[in-house]
């Protein structure tokens, strides 16, 4: 699968994202609409943290039943057409949940039974090394604004704005 070229392309590659389940109760494509929706309402000057969200595992979405590295294989989808900040972010996702598993004691409980499994084939909490790593990225707190929106996101009864909103934030961000 090659990176989306436009806009256009994007969106109807998370379109595909209708059917397609990692989590049992919540669609790829709900799943990206709850999180960029919680991440536009709880950051609305951060576009690019948005749009992030939106599309942070579109990789899920383009290879529906290999969920390994996704956050890495996200962001070489994105990276060409929205850039590099929104790629570091989705690439961070799964990082981000392994740093905060390792730094806040409650949040490990916060996770979902699906996060939980995928937690144990990412490798558990992040090591010693890692943390410090992660911690010293400028863009720390939008990395964890992600991961805390993606784990909200699985409401299976929640009814964001529809995919076509999302058009004129896409266009802002794409180069």
């Amino acid at each position: 699968m090659t990176a989306p070229a436009s806009v256009d392309d994007l969106l109807a590659l998370l379109a595909r994202g209708a059917g397609v389940h990692d989590e049992p109760d919540v669609d790829g494509l709900a799943h990206a609409l709850q999180c960029g929706a919680n991440l536009r309402a709880s950051y609305p000057a951060d576009t690019e943290l948005a749009v992030a969200g939106l599309v942070h595992d579109i990789a899920d979405i383009v290879f529906p039943n290999d969920h390994g590295d996704h956050a890495r294989r996200g962001a070489e989808l994105v990276e060409p057409l929205l850039g590099a900040r929104v790629a570091r972010l989705v690439g961070a996702h799964v990082d981000a949940k392994r740093y905060l598993v390792a730094t806040d004691p409650a949040y490990r409980a916060r996770l979902s039974p699906r996060s939980i499994e995928s937690l144990q084939l990412q490798g558990d909490a992040l090591d010693t090394s890692a943390i410090a790593s992660l911690a010293s990225d400028p863009d720390l707190p939008a990395i964890l604004a992600l991961r805390r929106a993606d784990e909200s996101a699985k409401d299976p009864t929640a009814r964001p704005l529809a995919l076509d909103s999302w058009r004129p934030m896409l266009d802002q961000v794409a180069r």
